[in-house]
């Protein structure tokens, strides 16, 4: 059976396996954990203390309670990626043999921070390094130990970038360098008719 909080693939064997940890808590505790989870994801601390707390009721053992925030983690995080509404994330937890009281506690969380996350998630997604400057030296040989002429030149080039602080060296011909610079050039172009 499809689910479109999977991305409409079957929904994977191990969220299978840990719905059944997750029915065994009472729907308060189950809103709590959820809220944990999803404040978690939305760019808070989630606190141990406290979900282990929640979870002592059910006798959870500390694997159960990690199992949970992971099931609870990919709930959250697929449904928004998949951009799934409140009813239809109900009817399919519900199909997976969450007990409705459950689901109603769950969905109620998704529902309330959805938008929340949908903006953490874009934020988080395919994001690059910020560009923070270019170092670059022509060299041009004339002969090395290997070959009496060359006469080539040789571009030597450092890529800085911000957040996180890194960079990246390499060295080209000057053939390769052209090439390099063509098709920059290009892909600036395309992206500058996209926005």
């Amino acid at each position: 059976m499809r689910f479109r909080f999977c991305g409409d693939l079957d929904c994977p064997d191990w969220v299978l396996a840990e719905i059944s940890i997750l029915s065994k808590l009472t729907i308060i505790k189950m809103r709590q954990l959820c809220a944990q989870v999803m404040k978690d994801l939305i760019g808070g601390e989630i606190d141990y203390e406290k979900v282990f707390k929640v979870t002592s009721d059910a006798k959870f053992e500390e694997s159960d309670v990690k199992a949970s925030v992971a099931v609870l983690s990919f709930i959250f995080g697929s449904a928004a990626k998949y951009d799934v509404d409140t009813p239809t994330l109900v009817n399919e937890l519900q199909q997976l043999g969450l007990p409705n009281e459950n689901v109603n506690s769950l969905c109620k969380v998704y529902g309330e921070n959805v938008d929340k996350l949908k903006n953490v998630l874009s934020a988080n997604s395919l994001r690059m390094s910020k560009f923070g400057g270019v170092e670059w030296r022509v060299d041009y040989v004339l002969s090395s130990s290997h070959v009496k002429e060359v006469n080539r030149p040789v571009v030597h080039l450092r890529l800085k970038a911000t957040e996180p602080e890194r960079s990246v060296e390499f060295t080209v011909s000057g053939r390769k360098f052209q090439t390099l610079l063509s098709e920059l050039r290009q892909m600036k172009s395309s992206m500058d008719g996209l926005m």
